[in-house]
């Protein structure tokens, strides 16, 4: 089975790195299976050891039948557990009961859309362990202050915690990847802030960024920013800690 270009693939061949990535699932139910979803398992080789975990109710979602092909006849009693579809359009809310866990390794060409669904869905996903490309991986666990400190770094850490496992060289591919990749994992805080609306927060947070050389005064010119403090308006988004970003959303509700 070839990788194929147009839907990014680049399959992990170290098997040393696979079993790393596996095990920093960390939530388990004791006496109980938890609904685990693996994201583009193309040839298996984080599958084959996530069928071994008998904590897991396994499924896997991918979008090219070669691989579901490849899947089939190299693993037995693997017919059910594949979800031939994009995962982009699959409903997770509607499809697996809470709670569900997700791991793969993310193509690099929709690893944002795919962390923007993680957060429509973090009230049923309490963790995701995902290898992606470093320097999203990078912007993601930033900090306020930091020039790759965006919009994913504000949502994220706001409902997950964030957690830089490791890096990933580019021979362990085939094809080798123009990048280096990471592994990361995101696992739900316990005490979520007080996010009356998810989307309008996210907005308000696009809208920040989207023009982060400006101040908030000036970023934030279509809202009413009357009742923002002037020690904000006066600043630039990335100069916002988390707690900050969340005192903006309540002070403009």
């Amino acid at each position: 089975m070839k990788p194929k270009k147009n839907l990014g693939q680049h399959f992990l061949i170290d098997e040393n790195i696979a079993q790393k990535i596996v095990d920093a699932l960390n939530y388990r139910r004791k006496g109980e299976q938890t609904n685990l979803l693996e994201i583009g398992p193309g040839k298996g080789v984080l599958t084959k050891y996530l069928l071994k975990d008998d904590d897991y109710n396994l499924k896997v979602v991918e979008f090219d039948i070669d691989a579901i092909n490849y899947l089939k006849m190299n693993f037995d009693n693997i017919e059910d557990k594949i979800i031939h579809a994009d995962v982009l359009k699959l409903n997770l809310k509607e499809n697996f009961e809470a709670p569900l866990l997700i791991i793969g390794n993310l193509p690099y060409n929709i690893t944002a859309p795919i962390l923007f669904q993680l957060l429509d869905n973090k009230d049923v996903v309490p963790e995701m362990v995902a290898m992606i490309q470093k320097e999203v991986a990078e912007r993601i666990a930033s900090k306020h202050g930091n020039k790759v400190y965006g919009i994913l770094s504000v949502l994220l850490q706001s409902f997950y915690k964030v957690e830089y496992l490791f890096t990933v060289n580019e021979n362990v591919f085939n094809p080798p990847p123009k990048v280096k990749s990471a592994v990361i994992r995101l696992t739900k805080i316990a005490e979520q802030p007080d996010i009356e609306n998810f989307y309008k927060f996210k907005n308000l947070v696009k809208a920040a960024f989207n023009q982060r050389r400006k101040t908030l005064k000036n970023a934030l010119g279509l809202y009413d920013t009357s009742k923002i403090p002037e020690e904000f308006l006066s600043q630039r988004a990335e100069q916002l800690s988390i707690e900050e970003f969340h005192k903006l959303y309540n002070a403009m509700k």
